[in-house]
């Protein structure tokens, strides 16, 4: 799964990365050290022309037949049913999104306090990524919502736990975001060989609280 997310890198970063047109090239973004389920992220759609669009919503997809906010955890969906579960389906079809991320966390239980110890994930040199997603527009709230597509973790994460979100290949970007790309070619743009790509080490317990923010959320310790 993915609970907890980083986006640190530039804007300019992002703006290369995703030829988005519809924002100022300049604009400042601030450094996102521990994003956390509900908060406002950004992701990157298609208009069907090719062009890709920087929106603003709710981490935890609120379906756009909703009449409230969903009770139930909507942060990530599962690549095995996302297209068949009615909660994801209509998203599936024709809404889906990148995610711009550099890094995640995830939690072992310590053996000496039984305590929760959070680890930070990344690929090498923490170059910026962007999580495979699907995303929804709600009229009745006025709200636009996103999650993040899980898959099967890849070795040596597996250690920490048996699902990672899908990190795409920045060659399936377009097709992926494209609402023409026919149903059964989906799931093949999201098998991404990640073994022995990500990289990750043990964080302060401070990430456990979502306030924790800045440069400290990712400073590597040593195990106690």
């Amino acid at each position: 799964m993915c609970g907890r997310f980083t986006r640190i890198h530039a804007w300019r970063d992002i703006w290369q990365m995703y030829r988005i047109v519809n924002s100022d090239p300049g604009r400042n973004t601030e450094a996102r050290y521990n994003i956390a389920p509900t908060q406002t992220i950004d992701f990157v759609t298609s208009d069907g022309a090719g062009n890709h669009r920087l929106h603003e919503g709710r981490w935890g997809l609120v379906p756009h037949w909703a009449k409230e906010i969903v009770k139930a955890s909507t942060i990530n969906a599962r690549v095995e049913t996302a297209d068949t579960t009615a909660m994801f389906r209509d998203a599936w079809r024709s809404r889906r999104c990148l995610i711009p991320a550099d890094g995640f966390y995830e939690w072992t239980v310590s053996t000496e306090d039984g305590k929760k110890d959070p680890w930070f994930i990344h690929l090498p040199e923490t170059r910026p990524f962007s999580f495979a997603g699907l995303w929804a527009h709600n009229d009745k709230l006025g709200l636009e919502s996103c999650t993040i597509i899980t898959t099967t973790a890849a070795e040596p994460m597996r250690k920490l736990h048996d699902r990672q979100p899908v990190i795409l290949d920045p060659a399936a970007y377009d097709a992926w975001l494209d609402p023409a790309t026919a149903s059964e070619s989906l799931k093949p743009l999201l098998e991404r060989d990640l073994d022995g790509q990500l990289q990750f080490y043990r964080v302060s317990r401070a990430v456990n609280t979502y306030k924790t923010q800045g440069g400290v959320c990712i400073e590597p310790i040593n195990p106690a």
